[in-house]
């Protein structure tokens, strides 16, 4: 997968500028010389369209913009209508810089070419002038015209500065649709002014809000929304950097943060909700029902007028149709149309939407099930996130598709087994996005016809109980995994990984240091051998260790010799590149002593208490948790471990936990002593003795879900 670090530093040498380049242009010829930027350099800007251009190239070098040719010591900006709309040609001599674009998007992709010939540095806006450039003509134009990343806003907000800051690192990598996932279950983030309600109440939640705190920042009311001029500032901040901003509601289902404020979109039937306190856990929109038909309308027509964009993302996936099923007005209206599939209904709830959206001047886009039936207009376009099997089926439906099933483009997936993340789809990094193969997936020629590019996407339920205040996680989830995608995307599928990684080694992560962008290393190879640790990097990182219950890191010269291996873990970093970390095998090895579990609450007959017990799995309870609620773990012989860790909640992220709660042990199972407080339904407890039972109080009510889940005890030696 990667080179030896000999051969990349040869590699290295042998091709430099713009053979270094992500993504590689198409067409690259290196001429001898190099030209000088110095302070008497100028811009050239004949063209009063191009002027924005000229205004954001001067953020990164600092030069004069003349709206005059001049013979020489100057970077012009011209447009060609023969090249390519997204094309462009890129001419360096002694004399100058000339960036030749088909339309000023094309413009703007040569403007990131030469920003990527220039020392990465220029990415910290204020070049250190003189600078010198190679000389070069690249004449490049994308593959694809769709390449996209989106950002889930929704689980997880983001304020404009931020967003405007990943347009900023994505429009180097000429990304050219942000895809805004608006609304969620958790949150809904834009204003809608017949209904402020929406925003102004749906934008947050815990604390006073009607919308529980789900996945972190339990303790507090969290969130907020874009005004709508805040995303018209959006909208043209990105337009700049030719970025589509392409909206996202997500419809009927979806919709719990909506339904808490407009409960008339649900379907009217008797539901329980003792499970979950009281709390209203239905989320997909009655088909049947007329009076929340004016409120859709409302919606749409304002999202329509707002975003510019000719497509409207209006969801379409994962509806839970078994409300439907129950909903005696959505029987009714089955039974008037002659349906026999509960599923049917979306198809009229989406054409209900496309009417909507048809009146606007507006195509829909939608997730692949809104596409299952092929009744949907073929002028939707349809994003295939299931399986490439689900893309294969809508291309040879007709639809035009966006490739980006979630094995492949899912960046909030983990990157390898023991990093954070998702795990449901698939564990991957960047070399697997690199290598996606249409034609091995078994793409017809037809079908492929019908692919109009590839989108990654951040789902953010885990970024909330990651330090939401801060980008690293992100950061590190979507980076280099986005610079695959965007080589792809503009070259297709014709990159190999080792030349790929070179370049990602040779310039680009230190691009991305620049950028501010936290990226992720791939990490060193580390031995245990006769006693010392030793550790490798191909990447020009620096390797770090840290000993357990040490919060400082301390740089690996050499060797390590220790004979408690399990007590160290190692990382390397370079600039902002920092590696998942590493250890060896003893370090994550546990026991599991016999073990019995009881609780104060019900437990699922489909997720026994016995399966975590067991450690097979985890269990479920019937309802959340109340306070004063208990989970009583007893050893059937005293457990001696170095710790043990306790997790209400699924595995990979705080759901379904206690919301708060502490933890107590006790040495002969009768007197308990408080031991931690549980953060994000989980707590790890030190141990110097023996532990013969371990007791989890809940010290909260309700959870935003209608159950608790048990995971098996981690117990280390």
């Amino acid at each position: 997968m990667k080179l030896p670090l000999s051969l990349l530093l040869l590699l290295s040498v042998a091709v430099a500028g713009a053979s270094n380049t992500v993504p590689y242009p198409n067409n690259i010829v290196e001429r001898p010389g190099k030209f000088t930027l110095t302070e008497s350099t100028v811009i050239v800007c004949p063209s009063t369209a191009l002027r924005p251009l000229a205004e954001y190239l001067r953020q990164y070098v600092p030069l004069r913009t003349v709206a005059h040719d001049t013979a020489a010591n100057a970077v012009t900006l011209r447009t060609d209508r023969a090249l390519p709309d997204e094309g462009y040609r890129l001419d360096i001599d002694e004399c100058g810089v000339t960036v030749t674009g088909g339309s000023c998007g094309g413009v703007f992709n040569g403007i990131q070419t030469l920003l990527q010939l220039l020392p990465p540095q220029v990415y910290e806006r204020g070049l250190q002038l003189p600078s010198e450039v190679d000389c070069v003509a690249i004449e490049d134009a994308p593959k694809y015209g769709y390449r996209g990343v989106m950002l889930d806003v929704a689980r997880t907000w983001m304020d404009a500065d931020r967003l405007k800051r990943y347009i900023d690192i994505l429009s180097h990598h000429k990304i050219n649709r942000l895809h805004l996932h608006l609304s969620d279950d958790e949150a809904w983030r834009i204003e809608i002014k017949s209904h402020p309600e929406l925003a102004a109440v749906g934008g947050f939640r815990g604390g006073d809000s009607p919308i529980a705190a789900v996945y972190g920042k339990w303790g507090e009311r969290y969130g907020g929304y874009y005004t709508q001029e805040q995303m018209r500032s959006i909208i043209r901040y990105a337009a700049v950097r030719n970025i589509e901003i392409i909206p996202e509601i997500d419809l009927p289902g979806h919709s719990r943060a909506m339904a808490q404020l407009h409960p008339e979109i649900l379907c009217d039937y008797p539901c329980d909700n003792s499970p979950s306190m009281g709390y209203e856990c239905r989320n997909a929109w009655c088909v049947a029902r007329d009076d929340s038909r004016t409120l859709l309308d409302d919606i749409i027509s304002e999202i329509c007028t707002l975003f510019p964009s000719p497509y409207i993302h209006i969801g379409g996936d994962e509806v839970e149709t078994s409300q439907w099923e129950r909903c005696p007005d959505c029987r009714a209206l089955m039974r008037r149309r002659g349906l026999n599939d509960e599923r049917d209904l979306e198809d009229i709830f989406m054409q209900r939407l496309d009417s909507i959206l048809r009146r606007h001047g507006k195509s829909p886009a939608v997730w692949n099930e809104a596409s299952r039936t092929g009744r949907l207009t073929r002028t939707a376009r349809v994003y295939g996130w299931e399986s490439m099997r689900a893309c294969r089926e809508a291309a040879a439906k007709g639809y035009g598709v966006v490739v980006m099933p979630g094995q492949w483009f899912y960046f909030d997936m983990r990157q390898s087994p023991r990093e954070d993340g998702h795990e449901w789809a698939a564990i991957f990094d960047a070399s697997k996005v690199l290598g996606v193969d249409l034609e091995k997936e078994g793409f017809t020629q037809r079908e492929s016809a019908r692919v109009i590019g590839f989108e990654g996407a951040f789902w953010s339920e885990l970024y909330t109980s990651h330090n939401p205040e801060s980008t690293d996680y992100p950061d590190y989830m979507l980076f280099p995994r986005v610079c695959a995608l965007a080589e792809i995307c503009w070259t297709g599928e014709r990159s190999g990984w080792p030349e790929f990684y070179r370049r990602l080694c040779g310039s680009h992560y230190d691009r991305l240091s620049a950028m501010g962008v936290v990226h992720r290393l791939f990490p060193p190879v580390l031995k245990y051998a006769d006693g010392a640790f030793t550790a490798a990097t191909d990447d020009g990182s620096q390797v770090f260790y840290r000993r357990e219950g040490d919060t400082a890191e301390h740089r690996l010269r050499g060797e390590l010799r220790t004979d408690t291996p399990q007590s160290y873990t190692f990382r390397s970093r370079r600039g902002l590149g920092v590696s998942p970390e590493m250890a060896h095998e003893s370090h994550y090895r546990t026991i599991t002593p016999a073990v019995v579990l009881t609780s104060s609450m019900p437990e699922s007959p489909r997720a026994p208490f016995e399966r975590a017990a067991q450690y097979r799995g985890q269990a479920r309870t019937l309802r959340a948790g109340r306070d004063g609620d208990w989970l009583l773990f007893v050893f059937e012989q005293p457990a001696e471990c170095r710790s043990i860790t306790v997790k209400t909640g699924y595995k990979h992220m705080p759901r379904s936990i206690f919301d708060a709660g502490y933890v107590e042990t006790s040495a002969d199972g009768r007197h308990f002593e408080r031991v931690a407080e549980l953060v994000g339904g989980t707590a790890t407890i030190e141990s110097e003795g023996k532990i013969a039972a371990l007791r989890v109080v809940c010290t909260a009510t309700g959870n935003g879900c209608r159950n608790v889940l048990i995971q098996p005890l981690e117990i280390r030696r």
